[in-house]
């Protein structure tokens, strides 16, 4: 490891970035696609770039060897869930509030990492923070002016879709001594063969006209959101450590709720920016909490 440079903070802003980028193209692409179709498209576009570091690097890929039950499970959990739940509940809310809402995975990850790792058990300080974050989005969900009965529990799907990723993380973890680049790719061939069969059924892709907005932010979202944001994600942590990699967290939703308005145009309203404050501040402090003990 070494201590970050220019660069280093460079590429980290990139990949916040291209992460928060991710909400208001799903958003765009949802006016053409249905959500099965853009989760198989997302990693079907984002599987490309990997498969090819691993043949020029001469990575194995194992998704098919003895292990390949464990990245079929973390293909359909990490990835076939969470992309098709974004995209399904994107479609009736704002993009800059599913930012706000993905946000909270590391505060999902802290309770959930209390009762499933050995070495990240919750404390004081990470139960104010989680509280604190936790407290940001339900006061965001009282909005009268962007939440209503009809739109709702699509935001509560987004949050859904977050605890899925913490889960496919924590089951990351009996993988992690393989590469970041075969389980990745793994995982990617996995998810679009569940995913797949299913768009055929349900969505019938090749009766759509897809506007061309549409189809040139589905591109992006694999190419770039997904294949090229895992390899800055690798670069990253193979130079700077997993603690630097991480507060990408901390601009995700800043940039997410920029870009929805610069492109989208959508509502900022005073709760928008409290839920926004709230959940920065929670991850800061679980952060700082990682370095107490267990009280």
């Amino acid at each position: 490891m070494r201590s970050p440079n220019f660069l280093d903070f460079f590429l980290l802003t990139l990949l916040a970035l291209i992460w928060s980028s991710a909400f208001f193209n799903i958003k765009i692409a949802t006016y053409s696609y249905g959500p099965i179709t853009i989760a198989l498209l997302r990693v079907f576009f984002g599987s490309i770039p990997l498969l090819i570091i691993c043949f020029f690097k001469k990575i194995k890929i194992e998704a098919f060897s003895k292990d390949w039950l464990w990245f079929a499970a973390i293909g359909f959990i990490n990835l076939v869930l969470p992309f098709f739940l974004i995209a399904y509940g994107i479609k009736n809310v704002q993009s800059n509030l599913a930012a706000i809402l993905m946000a909270s995975t590391p505060l999902s990850a802290t309770i959930l990492s209390h009762f499933f790792t050995k070495n990240e058990k919750i404390n004081l300080l990470k139960s104010i923070g989680v509280l604190l974050g936790f407290g940001g989005i339900v006061f965001l969900f009282t909005d009268k002016i962007l939440f209503n009965e009809s739109n709702i529990w699509s935001a509560v799907i987004i949050l859904l879709a977050s605890t899925f990723y913490v889960v496919g993380g924590i089951l990351t973890l009996k993988i992690s001594n393989k590469s970041n680049e075969n389980v990745t790719t793994s995982i990617l061939i996995w998810a679009t063969i569940f995913l797949l069969p299913l768009s055929l059924f349900f969505e019938h892709p090749w009766n759509l006209i897809p506007r061309l907005d549409s189809t040139i932010s589905l591109i992006y979202l694999g190419i770039f959101a997904t294949g090229i944001a895992w390899l800055l994600r690798f670069y990253i942590l193979k130079n700077n450590g997993l603690v630097f990699q991480a507060q990408v967290a901390y601009l995700i939703p800043i940039f997410g709720v920029i870009l929805g308005f610069l492109f989208l145009n959508e509502v900022i309203t005073s709760k928008v920016l409290v839920s926004l404050a709230a959940v920065i501040i929670g991850i800061y402090i679980v952060n700082k909490g990682s370095k107490f003990k267990l009280v």
